[in-house]
């Protein structure tokens, strides 16, 4: 088959390359897929896509006209594809569901501490020869309420570890984890309990119609003073500008973020010498006890193994006439 892999980062491509393993001829586009780089599809079978790209009605219906059968997503949430239009098209999709969700729930974690112990703020002091360890105080994680929202694979990596602190877990989900419960038993409650009662809040739900901004004014309002959240999700979970107002008032104390509601064409990419157009982003950069990561939470080598082996996997079996072993289809 012909492949253009939209959205292609340097950090990846021996990966896809390798797992790729000849079969197929590559093509590599650093632009994000939308509805005027569609084009760059022409000739190609399938388009590899990322997180950043965008597969809504218009872009589906330009790759199909082109001769696109095949999406494959080097990822696991497919909130950017409108499965029922490729449904109607016939274009068959399928995702990575699982990469490891170590590297996700770890990265996670390591935000924790990175913003409970204020190590960036005091690797940068060491490095000015400022050894003063005034304004560092942090907290025992062991003993406090760590809450859990969304217990999937990533989440229920996540409970195990804050469990292994001794923090007590609470989750939350639509469906509870049978596996989490019987390892952790971590109790489940309500959204509202968790916001109310937890001392961290980690999100790990998928971004769709009933999650986009589960983190607004009303459930910040919801918080313990001085809460630490953590969003290593999707970044349409939370609401910026209502973080930010949790911020200033003191209810948020500590923000780490890997993923943000307007990261598309900013993150993955170097803007060193560009300068700044988000004034919401800019805003965050101000706060000494925020942290952000350029969503890279998945970035370890077993991760990028795995997600490359998974999405050539599915597009092989398509090349075989067959069902790609994780082939999405809509759901009404």
């Amino acid at each position: 088959m012909q492949i253009t892999i939209f959205d292609s980062l340097n950090f990846e491509k021996e990966y896809l390359i390798e797992a790729n393993k000849k079969r197929h001829e590559l093509h590599f586009i650093e632009t994000e897929l939308n509805e005027k780089t569609a084009g760059l599809a022409e000739g190609s079978d399938a388009v590899i896509i990322f997180v950043n790209d965008q597969a809504d009605a218009p872009v589906l219906a330009a790759l199909h006209k082109l001769g696109v059968r095949y999406l494959a997503l080097r990822m696991a949430g497919f909130n950017n594809v409108d499965t029922a239009k490729a449904a109607e098209l016939g274009l068959k999709v399928a995702n990575v569901p699982e990469y490891s969700p170590h590297a996700v729930a770890e990265h996670t974690v390591a935000l924790m501490l990175a913003l409970n112990r204020k190590l960036i703020r005091a690797n940068n002091r060491i490095r000015d020869l400022n050894f003063s360890l005034d304004g560092l105080i942090g907290f025992d994680m062991y003993g406090k309420t760590a809450g859990v929202a969304g217990t999937g694979k990533i989440g229920a990596e996540v409970a195990k570890i804050l469990h292994g602190f001794g923090c007590k877990v609470l989750c939350f989900d639509i469906k509870e984890n049978e596996e989490l419960k019987r390892t952790v038993n971590p109790e489940y409650v309500s959204l509202d309990e968790l916001l109310s009662s937890s001392d961290i809040i980690t999100l790990h739900t998928p971004l769709n119609k009933h999650t986009h901004y589960m983190i607004d004014e009303k459930a910040v309002g919801k918080m313990k003073k001085g809460v630490m959240l953590i969003n290593t999700s999707r970044g349409g979970l939370v609401k910026t500008d209502a973080v930010i107002k949790g911020l200033k008032q003191g209810v948020i104390g500590y923000l780490g973020l890997d993923v943000y509601e307007e990261e598309e064409g900013l993150f993955f990419h170097d803007h060193s010498e560009d300068i700044l157009q988000d004034d919401i982003l800019a805003r965050l950069l101000v706060f000494q006890n925020v942290l952000i990561t350029s969503h890279q939470a998945f970035l370890t080598d077993t991760a990028l193994k795995n997600i490359s082996h998974t999405t050539f996997q599915n597009l092989n079996a398509w090349d075989d006439g067959l069902h790609a072993p994780h082939e999405i289809k809509h759901e009404e």
